[in-house]
């Protein structure tokens, strides 16, 4: 698999990141893009995972910075979820459980291969402090293993203006429902 993006790919992204960054700065408010930048030049392999968030549909943006690692952290952002993500099982245990009629892939093994992490609950309750996401659709977040250990797995939406979890087969995937991601650089 590549990892590493031409110059002109690099330049590509930084610029689609910039000006989402600058429409949407009620995500990061206080937060300067010339510092996030010169953090996403420092870290390559970062950039190339942001590239494949931006790829698949994601519209990644900075929603917050950890002040003990210096860490910018980014989520997917896309009003609705991820349309390259979609028609996914939650993890690869539950791809090969599948007998017939098995999806593409699971979120669980696309987000390894991109380098990201599935967002939790608690993250996908926070992103919804920023705007509305997923009304139309839905989000796979990470599960407890007590519940995977189950067969089971959590989803999440918005719906009447509230945020909802729910529970499916962690086998079942929907033409609606894929996953978000977060990133720390």
């Amino acid at each position: 698999m590549k990892s590493k993006l031409s110059p002109e790919q690099r330049e590509e992204l930084l610029r689609a990141l910039k000006a989402r960054f600058e429409r949407n700065r009620d995500r990061h408010k206080g937060l300067e893009w010339a510092k996030v930048q010169a953090k996403l030049e420092a870290n390559t392999e970062k950039l190339w995972s942001l590239n494949e968030m931006e790829r698949t549909g994601g519209e990644p943006d900075v929603v917050g910075h950890d002040k003990k690692t210096g860490e910018y952290i980014f989520y997917d952002c896309s009003v609705e979820s991820p349309k390259g993500r979609r028609s996914v099982c939650y993890d690869r245990e539950a791809l090969e459980a599948r007998k017939e009629h098995k999806p593409k892939d699971s979120a669980v093994d696309m987000a390894t291969a991109m380098g990201i992490e599935l967002l939790t609950e608690e993250q996908y309750r926070e992103l919804q402090k920023l705007g509305e996401f997923d009304t139309k659709t839905s989000s796979w977040v990470k599960t407890p293993p007590e519940i995977r250990k189950l067969e089971g797995a959590l989803f999440c939406d918005r719906r009447f203006d509230h945020v909802f979890l729910y529970h499916n087969g962690a086998e079942s995937y929907y033409a609606a429902r894929a996953f978000r991601g977060s990133l720390r650089v």
